[in-house]
């Protein structure tokens, strides 16, 4: 058993070892995040969970820089609630939010075309953490400085949680309820 738990961390990709591209086409290779914590989130432009995007943004100017940040990805997998194109994603974003946070193209997070990041982050096979499937827009995922998952909370936790900022100042991750 150790050896296969051996074998397996060895093998265990981070998100670190991730490409991706940004809302305006650039690729971004992940491993430039290597050092901060970052908040990984699905977002919608027409979501009751819409208004998050402020709050996204104000925990971003709060806490970003060289030790945490914010990944948002646009997806329309829930409601059809992100129908626009990344173009129209970035304006909405800007002109409504102010959103200065790295938001990347719009992808799917679940089904048959996950994103290979989404697929990582919610397959313990993947992350050698926890499983666990997106079940709405503005899921929170916490990765660490290394890469590594720590925590996910529903839509329902907002950015400027207790929880988040708990663990963004003092790398505690308290459990989901």
């Amino acid at each position: 058993m150790l050896i296969s738990n051996i074998a397996l961390s060895q093998n265990q990709k981070s998100f670190h070892d991730y490409t991706t591209n940004t809302l305006e086409g650039k690729e971004f290779n992940l491993s430039q995040l290597k050092g901060k914590k970052v908040l990984v989130v699905n977002t919608a432009s027409n979501c009751g969970f819409t208004p998050q995007y402020k709050d996204l943004q104000e925990l971003y100017e709060k806490y970003g820089g060289d030790k945490f940040t914010i990944v948002g990805f646009p997806a329309n997998n829930f409601g059809k609630q992100e129908p626009g194109s990344n173009t129209e994603i970035a304006t909405f974003c800007r002109q409504n939010y102010g959103v200065t946070f790295l938001m990347m193209n719009k992808i799917s997070v679940k089904g048959d075309d996950i994103d290979p990041i989404y697929k990582w982050l919610t397959s313990k096979e993947e992350n050698g953490v926890k499983s666990g499937n997106v079940k709405w827009n503005f899921q929170k995922y916490l990765i660490d400085e290394n890469g590594m998952l720590v925590q996910v909370y529903s839509s329902m936790v907002n950015p400027t949680s207790k929880k988040i900022t708990m663990w963004i100042e003092e790398g505690v991750a308290a459990e989901e309820e």
